[in-house]
């Protein structure tokens, strides 16, 4: 249950990240067999669609947020892209697949990634089919 809360604080302040950047919310924990992907937002041009994964980690230990996205989560996360796509866009829209790890927010944290008491490393083009 703690992570699952974890989890959603996590989502929301990647959330509130990205709205901040004018990327605008579609669609959250959109959930299919194939796999799950956190959030699903329109990019400022309009033209492209980001799933994006939401990691958070709370230490480095073990390799951090950006480390647990490996191969067989990457591969979830393209098919679950695509079964989004294939029912809601169409065959010219662009998309892509990012990466946002989340940890609190240390001394050494720069500016530019601090976000909330927390730093914050996206990833565009994370994972490419």
């Amino acid at each position: 249950m703690q992570k699952r809360k974890t989890g959603d604080r996590a989502e929301k302040l990647a959330l509130s990240w990205l709205e901040s950047k004018g990327y605008q919310l579609i669609q959250s924990n959109y959930a299919r067999r194939v796999g799950e992907i956190d959030l699903i937002v329109r990019h400022p041009d309009n033209s492209t669609i980001v799933f994006v994964e939401v990691r958070y980690r709370s230490s480095e230990q073990y390799g951090g947020a950006l480390f647990s996205v490996n191969h067989a989560k990457q591969r979830r996360l393209v098919r679950t892209a695509n079964s989004w796509l294939q029912r809601h866009a169409s065959e010219h829209t662009h998309a892509r697949i990012d990466v946002m790890a989340l940890r609190p927010a240390t001394c050494n944290t720069h500016r530019s990634a601090l976000w909330q008491n927390h730093e914050i490393d996206w990833i565009k083009n994370a994972v490419e089919e």
